[in-house]
């Protein structure tokens, strides 16, 4: 019994219990039954746990207390009967947080109340956050009236939090509100003057173009001036969150990207990118994926072009150059075991693994949207501007990143499968597409790549269904694919050729005949692999390969030959 109160529970579990049943057994990641009953409130279980010998101190691998998860959860009942036998208030997870960071950044008054009841401390965590910073910026605006008028918090803090909590209101998706947002930057200016003697000012701050270059109002009578313009609050808003944020707090970007979507159904779309190529900068300078950022730039840019809005050279480029460096971060994580911070099961690295492939087959996607759409844009481009993204695009072709099925962008260039997004990119964005084709064939890209069923992009072209419908694709796409080197005999699993694979009919055949060239190298490697004479480690180590692509007799090119003569 543990301070009046009688352990008792259903007799089943009682008898598991009483059965041996290891009480504070932990999972891989160090969590506890006891925690589990915390995480749902069951206080009642948390009661019979503890009676039975269930560690309160016993903490997750991140260091994340019973207590902290109850107080993330709201269950005041188990936070106060966690505290009263003995739970440490103060205790930090490994980002520095405490309980008290939990329960005001989710709005639970009742349990900052009676975590400061035993004397929780205003600790700021890794990224500089206090309890009364995090409640502020996820606007919880009880728990914030409650803070500023404790003792422990200071006059500059009231005034920081009063101005990110109006600042978080006024660019919020879920609780925006202009009329809050200024009473609460009205009262925290006032805050600033109200000692005429020691007035609080505002640091300089540079101004930010993707913010108009706004500077923050310094006096109560600037702000005033500025009551009824709602756009200069909301820019004034977004650069009060950036000064008392700072560039590296990962909840920085998201009302950026909130107020560009305003602008964005707005027609807006010059704000809109400002914003969002902004918020994409701080979130790369974070290490934070931007998988969904790279993909609302596409949205925006196709539905820019299907309307008649100009695009720039200039804003497609940054964002492609984005997606070059996320595909590069995601190439490096590849060849990585797992997570640190976690050990390496079986389990641990698969699911990381599967989150990587899954980021990369987006991310490819999507660059291949924004590579269509830069070839909307290069007829209007200088040479210096067409020079540069042949450099990018080289560039993304020398990582060789393919989705988990073996298709490079080239096999995405060419199939008509290939998945496009329908939120407006599928306006712009339609394969398979003769230029982005080209663009990346004569950026590097690997004519006779091949995917997990052996099928290169010919293979792929071949079978394109819209054969008569749209014969200058088909013939466009064969014809820069032959010319730059792709090899008409290559056979897939099943054995065939392009030409034997085709299932458009004699259109496609009659295109990949004309361009149908038989070298004696191919003639040589088909005789090797045909006959079964040993070659690996017999020939060059560059031929092993050229070798591999070949399988079809002699006889298939003899027949090919006659054919073209009928044509």
């Amino acid at each position: 019994m543990i301070k009046g109160f009688i352990c008792k529970v259903a007799p089943s579990t009682n008898e598991r219990m009483t059965s041996g049943a290891d009480v504070n057994h932990s999972t891989k990641t160090n969590s506890t039954p006891l925690r589990a009953a915390c995480f749902d409130g069951r206080l009642d279980i948390v009661k019979y746990l503890t009676c039975h010998k269930a560690d309160i101190h016993l903490a997750n691998k991140y260091n994340n207390t019973c207590l902290m998860i109850a107080a993330y959860k709201g269950h005041v009942d188990v936070v106060s009967f966690l505290l009263r036998n003995g739970a440490n208030p103060n205790e930090r997870a490994l980002c520095g947080a405490t309980a008290l960071h939990f329960s005001a950044e989710c709005g639970y008054l009742e349990v900052v109340k009676e975590l400061l009841s035993y004397n929780a401390i205003f600790y700021a965590n890794d990224t500089g956050m206090t309890p009364i910073k995090s409640a502020a910026e996820r606007t919880q605006q009880k728990v914030v009236a409650y803070l500023v008028e404790r003792p422990e918090i200071s006059k500059e803090e009231q005034v920081e939090a009063l101005e990110l909590l109006g600042a978080s209101l006024a660019n919020d998706k879920e609780n925006y509100n202009i009329s809050k947002a200024y009473k609460y930057l009205h009262q925290a200016m006032a805050l600033r003057f109200s000692d005429p003697d020691r007035p609080i000012m505002k640091p300089a701050v540079p101004p930010i173009p993707a913010y108009e270059n706004w500077v923050e109002t310094q006096t109560l009578p600037e702000l005033e001036a500025i009551a009824g313009n709602t756009n200069s609050l909301h820019m004034e808003a977004l650069v009060i969150r950036e000064r008392i944020l700072g560039v590296h707090n990962h909840e920085l970007p998201h009302p950026i990207i909130y107020r560009g979507a305003v602008f964005a159904d707005n027609a807006r779309f010059d704000r809109c990118l400002e914003l969002w190529l902004h918020a994409l900068k701080l979130r790369q300078k974070n290490h934070i994926p931007v998988v969904k950022d790279l993909l609302r730039f596409a949205q925006v840019f196709s539905q820019m072009l299907h309307v008649g809005v100009q695009v720039t050279y200039v804003q497609v480029i940054e964002v492609l150059a984005a997606a070059i460096i996320e595909l590069e971060r995601n190439k490096e994580k590849l060849a990585k075991p797992g997570p640190k911070d976690e050990p390496e099961t079986v389990m641990v690295i698969c699911c990381f693994m599967y989150k990587i492939l899954d980021e990369i087959e987006s991310n490819l996607t999507t660059t291949l949207y924004i590579l269509t759409i830069l070839t909307k844009l290069m007829k209007k481009c200088n040479e210096e501007e067409k020079f540069n993204v042949r450099r990018m695009v080289f560039a993304l072709n020398q990582l060789q990143l393919t989705l988990r099925n073996g298709q490079t962008l080239l096999h995405l260039a060419c199939n008509a499968e290939t998945p496009v997004d329908d939120f407006h990119t599928n306006d712009i964005c339609k394969f398979p597409c003769a230029e982005t084709t080209r663009l990346l064939i004569r950026c590097g890209a690997n004519v006779n790549a091949m995917d997990n069923e052996r099928n290169t992009p010919l293979h792929v072209i071949v079978n394109y269904h819209k054969a008569i419908s749209d014969f200058l694709t088909l013939h466009s796409i064969i014809t820069d694919l032959t010319e730059n080197g792709a090899h008409t005999d290559i056979v897939n699993n099943k054995g065939e050729t392009p030409l034997e694979s085709s299932t458009t009919g004699s259109v496609a055949e009659i295109i990949l005949k004309t361009q149908i060239k038989i070298s004696l190298k191919c003639m040589a490697a088909n005789a090797v692999k045909v006959n079964n004479i040993p070659y690996r480690g017999l020939v060059p180590s560059g031929l092993d390969e050229f070798i591999e692509l070949h399988g079809k007799g002699i006889e298939r090119w003899e027949t090919y030959k006659a054919e073209l003569n009928t044509l």
